[in-house]
């Protein structure tokens, strides 16, 4: 399945399909069933009815007004709310249309023909085969196949990682991108059920929970108001009665307008009106930062926090391992081990594998090795094997230079007649401690050298670790790149 990359557009709070939809809205929640769920707006929607009442049998400046307010009051707490939803209903909207018009290709295991179909047809069951560059439409198993996959979408790790049949990597994401090999993956969740289309409901918030300290607050907010609507009616019957005893007729200060407007300016109607709104923006607002937030509860507990746990590449460095630095083992020379890693390498069209080129090139100085390419078999990177390399025909003899995950190549070495020199595994080990990836190089039967893969880190990320540690949160780094 192919899909074209397009620039995001940054998504403006105040548009007018927006505006316009959360006006229409404001008034579509003006439904008893609607305004019940927030006690104190459903208050102040009864206070603007007998205000309204009221101004009806007696019209005048002072009634009108009032009653406008009131009811403004509560078409404000309603827009707040629809506007909150509105953005971010805007933002999953960006993300559907992510998988919007892609194609995906049917295959049959039987016949092991291909056909291409449109992603909205595929159900649980169905089988697709997918090729470098292609995006995973579904959630589904890998059935056959080895591949490295690019899950930067979803988790964030920007290294692919390796998925192949059985085992424990078997599972796949939709969203996720197919970066080299091919992959036969049976899709295991019907539409709408993906983890794309999960994420697309939280975001949109439609069927968002009330947190516990949201009900706790309405709880209180909706006791204080009923309160306050004994104490404030009751003025009432007390100013009647002090005004009997005064002999003063009536009070034009205690009427139903006057009472109806006290009592909305004592109850807390600002924090009612918008704490639903206010915690369908800070989602909204986490979105727009890449952090996903699956409940106003997680946001809540955000500000718990003491400890913070970080993945190690993409987030603390760039994600981008480049080549560090080369050992030679053995009785190895330094430009020895240079040349070969550099022909091993040339087939090798991942992000590591340039940047070892590059390595190579710089020290080099122009000295590149030479092949003939009637000879010369470049072998390229697969996920399967883990390596990469070249076979040199001698006519006579065939040099086999590789390049690779160190226990793929000290298992070439050995079933070579090889043998690994003993300051293979202490290189390894200092790399591995210090956050680094290593890789070996070997010809034939010899391991020539370990190759220094490391990290990136971001700029400025020590600082912002300063500024975390000021509030007291203690940060800790976790990666899976080693033992």
């Amino acid at each position: 399945m192919k899909m074209k990359k397009k620039k995001d557009e940054e998504l403006q709070l105040w548009t007018k399909e927006i505006i316009s939809e959360a006006v229409l809205m404001s008034f579509n929640k003006l439904q008893p069933q609607a305004l019940f769920k927030n006690p104190i707006i459903f208050a102040t929607a009864l206070c603007a009815i007998l205000a309204t009442l009221a101004t009806l049998d007696t019209p005048d400046a002072f009634s009108i007004q009032i009653s406008a307010w009131l009811w403004f009051t509560v078409l404000f707490a309603n827009f707040s709310e629809a506007l909150a939803e509105g953005r971010g209903k805007a933002q999953a909207s960006g993300l559907k249309r992510s998988t919007k018009n892609l194609k995906a290709f049917l295959y049959d295991e039987q016949t092991k023909e291909k056909k291409e179909i449109d992603v909205s047809l595929l159900k649980k069951g169905d089988i697709i085969i997918c090729y470098p560059g292609d995006v995973i439409p579904q959630d589904g198993e890998v059935i056959q196949g080895v591949a490295s996959v690019d899950e930067s979408a979803i988790t964030g790790e920007s290294a692919p990682v390796i998925r192949e049949s059985g085992g424990d990597r078997s599972a796949v994401t939709g969203g996720t991108i197919v970066k080299s090999d091919w992959l036969v993956i049976q899709v295991t969740s019907e539409k709408g059920e993906s983890f794309i289309d999960r994420m697309v409901n939280l975001i949109e918030g439609a069927k968002r929970e009330k947190t516990p300290n949201e009900i706790a607050l309405t709880l209180v907010l909706s006791g204080l108001t009923l309160i306050l609507l004994c104490v404030v009616f009751s003025l009432r019957f007390q100013g009647e009665t002090i005004a009997k005893e005064s002999g003063i007729p009536h009070l034009d200060e205690l009427s139903l307008i006057s009472l109806t407007a006290l009592f909305v300016c004592l109850i807390p109607t600002t924090i009612g009106g918008l704490l639903s709104a206010i915690g369908i923006s800070g989602m909204g607002r986490l979105v727009k930062e890449g952090v996903i937030a699956k409940s106003g509860r997680a946001v809540e507990a955000a500000g718990d926090i003491s400890v913070l746990l970080l993945d190690k590449t993409g987030t603390i460095t760039y994600g981008s391992r480049r080549a560090f630095e080369m050992y030679p083992v053995g009785e190895t020379h330094y430009d020895e081990l240079l040349r070969n890693t550099f022909l091993a390498s040339i087939a090798d069209e991942t992000p590591e594998g340039r940047s070892i080129i590059d390595f190579c090139q710089k020290n080099l100085k122009n000295a590149f090795p030479r092949t003939d390419s009637h000879n010369t078999f470049f072998i390229p990177f697969s996920a399967e094997t883990r390596m990469s390399g070249v076979d040199i025909d001698h006519g006579d003899s065939i040099t086999q230079i590789r390049k690779g995950a160190v226990d793929s190549i000290c298992n070439i070495v050995q079933r070579n007649g090889g043998t690994i020199p003993h300051d293979v595994q202490e290189i390894v080990v200092k790399i591995s401690k210090e956050g680094g990836t290593p890789l070996a190089v070997s010809v034939g039967s010899n391991l020539l050298g370990i190759i220094y893969l490391k990290d990136i880190i971001k700029k400025d990320i020590k600082e912002k670790f300063a500024e975390l540690r000021t509030i007291g949160i203690r940060t800790v780094m976790i990666t899976g790149d080693n033992h």
